[in-house]
């Protein structure tokens, strides 16, 4: 997708769809964003459209007045079927004729949990591999026996094509969204409003662990500690030193920051590390090799190992995605 200062997002609104799958793209291209940066040009253009007319009738017990119909769909850059009606039912023809003739002018098509059944319904999916909500992995399948189905990420990205998972991971990806147009720090930024993990973990480790630091009213050793590591999150550090600065055992240390964090201090501090790698891959001209030192990466080929593992591209495709830089060695 070409960069620009401004993409037109069309939200598709189909009858039984949920009300949290229909907030999440508003909330992420629009309200929240204009939240993060309330003196910026907005970034998205979202408008809404409906498949079956003006009146839709949720599947969260009332309904929505939506003014469009289904032909602005001819101009917008990125269109999102944020849900469908847990029947799955076969999506209009008419839909699927726009759908399809969007995808062959360039513009991206994002299914959201049951909304990757529309787009794999365009063909446009066969051969790849896509995802939904774990719990319509055999529905899927059945309907759908060219398309290469995985239940275990949070999201899969085929450049033009974008299917996520259930519930909660329809936001994962709309972020993903965000970092993919306009770089990490806007989707991090964006993520702190909303206050949710700028990316997490999916079964293939797609994006690791990624919660956004707990605060509390009256600071204690350990959160004091921790904010330490996060200033200077490239430098050696030690897990015995850090419980004893807490006044812990390494068993107490270690328990208590998964229960604040939700993951391990070591998927915490990788976390930090490829989030300050990113933030350099996109802001400077630093080469890869002095990424991966400024990052507190021990060595280079470990940095990329990670990153690949993380993200699914090299540090260099990152840069060329999100700043237009080629990697200097």
């Amino acid at each position: 997708m070409k960069s620009r200062e401004t993409f037109k997002v069309v939200m598709v609104v189909a009858n039984g769809i949920s009300a949290f799958h229909l907030s999440v793209p508003c909330l992420v291209f629009r309200d929240a964003f204009q939240d993060a940066f309330p003196d910026r040009k907005p970034l998205f253009d979202l408008s809404l459209c409906s498949v079956s007319g003006c009146e839709v009738a949720t599947g969260s017990g009332f309904s929505i007045s939506v003014s469009d119909d289904v032909s602005v769909l001819e101009e917008a850059d990125i269109i999102v079927i944020p849900g469908w009606d847990n029947a799955i039912p076969h999506a209009p023809t008419l839909l699927i004729d726009l759908l399809t003739k969007a995808h062959q002018r360039g513009a991206t098509l994002v299914g959201l949990c049951l909304g990757a059944f529309v787009v794999a319904e365009t063909g446009l999916l066969e051969g790849k591999t896509a995802t939904t909500h774990w719990g319509y992995s055999e529905a899927f399948t059945q309907r759908y026996p060219n398309v290469v189905f995985d239940s275990q990420p949070l999201f899969i990205d085929h450049e033009q094509l974008i299917t996520s998972a259930g519930t909660a991971a329809s936001l994962d990806c709309c972020l993903h969204i965000v970092r993919k147009l306009h770089g990490s720090d806007a989707a991090s930024q964006l993520a702190r409003v909303m206050v949710t993990a700028p990316f997490r973990s999916g079964g293939q480790q797609q994006y690791i662990p990624a919660p956004i630091s707990s605060r509390v009213d009256q600071p204690t050793s350990f959160t004091l500690v921790i904010e330490q590591v996060e200033k200077h999150v490239n430098q050696p550090v030690n897990i015995d030193d850090l419980a004893k600065r807490c006044a812990m055992s390494r068993r107490t240390f270690t328990r208590q920051f998964k229960a604040t964090y939700g993951c391990t201090f070591g998927e915490w501090l990788l976390t930090q590390r490829l989030t300050l790698s990113q933030q350099l891959l996109e802001s400077s001209d630093y080469a890869i090799a002095q990424v991966s030192e400024l990052s507190g990466f021990g060595s280079e080929s470990v940095y990329r190992k990670n990153f690949k593992t993380a993200f699914q591209i090299s540090p260099s495709q990152w840069r060329l995605n999100f700043s237009g830089m080629r990697e200097q060695e």
